[in-house]
């Protein structure tokens, strides 16, 4: 059973872990958001396989404009 987008984005906050809050959507676009590095990807990475046992790579991620483009990957 796949999470809701909800869920996702919460994990997805955790993941990054941001110094600051974010405000987070669906359509957010990845590029925009102020701590968005190669370290927060790799969190990405991290809890996609800790969290959903799915393994994704930096490219998957380099393919991904947006939170919304992130969750379909679950899919």
């Amino acid at each position: 059973m796949t999470i809701s987008i909800d869920d996702f984005i919460e994990q997805f906050q955790t993941a990054v872990d941001f110094q600051e809050p974010v405000n987070v959507t669906a359509g957010t676009e990845l590029r925009s958001l102020p701590e968005w590095d190669s370290l927060a990807a790799l969190g990405v990475i991290v809890m996609f396989d800790v969290e959903h046992g799915k393994t994704i790579t930096g490219d998957d991620i380099k393919n991904c404009a947006t939170l919304a483009d992130l969750y379909k990957l679950l899919g």
